[in-house]
């Protein structure tokens, strides 16, 4: 008996650390796009942003393990730290769909990050390669999709906006708070607190935002 294919939505970041905000971000996309799984894919190298600290990748897929790790639902997925950098979208997409040729690969973005699709490396190609595109719509954001249209046709057949609740949590302020010496415990699930902790990351001055 043949089975459905599994709808896989595609989560990419430097989730340097994954906190709170990425969690809620991934349950609302499982549910309201009717995922099966969601594969968190750690970014070791993202060409736009170069100019900033990175704690090893090896390090982030860890935290982003124990911060997942309950949630079967949940993959962690190395396709980016296998091969070197620069990591471009379009070059994952190609690796995941050799992966999974026959499964549904919905590709989970920002309204904002879609307004700037059209700029990306082979944007015609992203659209080629994943059957949807997953929209995380903030409440205070449009998506304008038509707009969209005519400089990169056949976006608007692709993409599912979702509702993403308003979280003002971001693993920049985590960061800049570790290095500070302020409360950041209950911005993150516990085991990546405890791994922060344990093995002292984000407490030197590189990691406090520049002027």
């Amino acid at each position: 008996m043949t089975r459905a294919p599994l709808r896989l939505g595609i989560f990419g970041g430097t989730f340097d650390p994954p906190h709170l905000g990425h969690l809620i971000l991934a349950a609302e996309a499982l549910d309201q796009l009717r995922l099966d799984r969601v594969l968190w894919v750690v970014t070791p190298d993202p060409p736009h942003k170069r100019a900033e600290v990175h704690t090893p990748a090896h390090l982030r897929a860890a935290l982003v393990y124990a911060a997942i790790g309950d949630n079967p639902a949940f993959v962690l997925s190395t396709v980016e730290m296998e091969r070197p950098g620069p990591h471009y979208t379009v070059d994952t997409l190609r690796r995941l769909r050799k992966e999974y040729p026959a499964e549904t690969l919905v590709f989970l973005m920002g309204a904002d990050a879609l307004v700037g699709l059209p700029a990306w490396r082979e944007p015609e190609e992203i659209l080629r390669l994943v059957d949807e595109i997953g929209v995380m719509r903030r409440p205070d954001e449009t998506v304008d999709v038509s707009a969209l249209e005519g400089c990169l046709p056949g976006v608007a057949a692709k993409v599912r906006v979702m509702r993403a609740p308003l979280l003002e949590i971001a693993s920049r302020e985590v960061r800049r708070r570790v290095a500070e010496r302020r409360p950041y415990r209950y911005y993150l699930p516990p085991a990546v607190y405890l791994l922060i902790e344990r093995w002292g990351l984000y407490r030197h001055a590189e990691f406090l935002p520049g002027d």
